[in-house]
């Protein structure tokens, strides 16, 4: 049986909904938050909700589009920043708008890329105490405040997603798209990884580790294509949809009409 004076004092962290303890029975004195908790929350509502309506409104005719993920960390002379911008480039030519977290890095050289191609250049900006500075190249540019938000515009308008060399935060973005497509929450899409050396240990790993396991199965690790080049990324992406019996121009009308 719990101490109640152990109860209370946890009862004392809190206050925002304050009531009288009495032996064992809990006795509500106020069930609603003081009216400034009550009015800050309300607010707080409503600023999420004015951010799914922008990117509703936004990005509603930029399909189809593909979203880029990769580090903020990588300088622009490395190989992988290069690498993004021809995927960048390659995709708007091929008519993809092109997504991305509107930050520097591998965000900065995918926008660069599609912002010199034909095709829209979208950043999905968010605000962070360090790393997110907005790049200068964007057709389109939106800031969020919530994760969850910016997470659901990244898959909502995605008809692929390519995924660079990255922390916590690609992983976290990867991983949350295999589940979405796993789970049947959004339609299955191309997950192209770019580069080999990068990314097949994770892949051995979540084959050696899980799949023997039984905790995925095999067509769980099949989403995933690992690429090196920008040509290969356009092809496999175009691949997916031929090999559902579709030309990649009905592939792109099918995506605008049921994503």
């Amino acid at each position: 049986m719990r101490d109640p004076k152990s109860v209370s004092s946890l009862r004392e962290l809190d206050r925002t909904q304050p009531r009288a303890w009495s032996g064992s029975r809990r006795v509500d004195h106020d069930t609603d938050p003081a009216p400034a908790t009550k009015a800050r929350e309300s607010w707080h509502v409503l600023g999420i909700m004015a951010e799914f309506v922008e990117a509703a409104e936004r990005l509603a005719n930029i399909r189809p589009a593909v979203s880029i993920f990769g580090s903020a960390r990588l300088p622009r002379h490395s190989p992988e920043y290069a690498l993004a911008e021809q995927i960048g480039r390659l995709l708007s030519d091929s008519g993809f708008a092109v997504i991305s977290g509107g930050g520097p890095g591998i965000m900065e050289a995918a926008n660069k890329g599609a912002f010199e191609g034909k095709s829209p250049s979208v950043g999905l900006n968010i605000e962070l105490p360090h790393e997110q500075a907005e790049n200068d190249y964007q057709d389109i540019s939106l800031r969020f405040r919530h994760f969850f938000s910016r997470k659901v515009a990244f898959v909502k308008y995605a008809a692929a997603y390519v995924v660079l060399p990255g922390g916590f935060g690609t992983m976290d973005e990867l991983t949350e798209a295999l589940t979405l497509i796993q789970t049947g929450k959004t339609p299955s899409m191309p997950i192209v990884l770019v580069g080999a050396a990068f990314w097949s240990g994770l892949v051995q790993w979540m084959r050696g580790e899980m799949l023997t396991r039984g905790l995925i199965a095999e067509g769980d690790l099949e989403r995933m294509v690992i690429c090196d080049t920008a040509a290969e990324v356009v092809d496999a992406i175009f691949a997916f949809y031929a090999n559902r019996a579709l030309t990649p121009t009905a592939s792109e009308r099918e995506l605008m009409l049921y994503l």
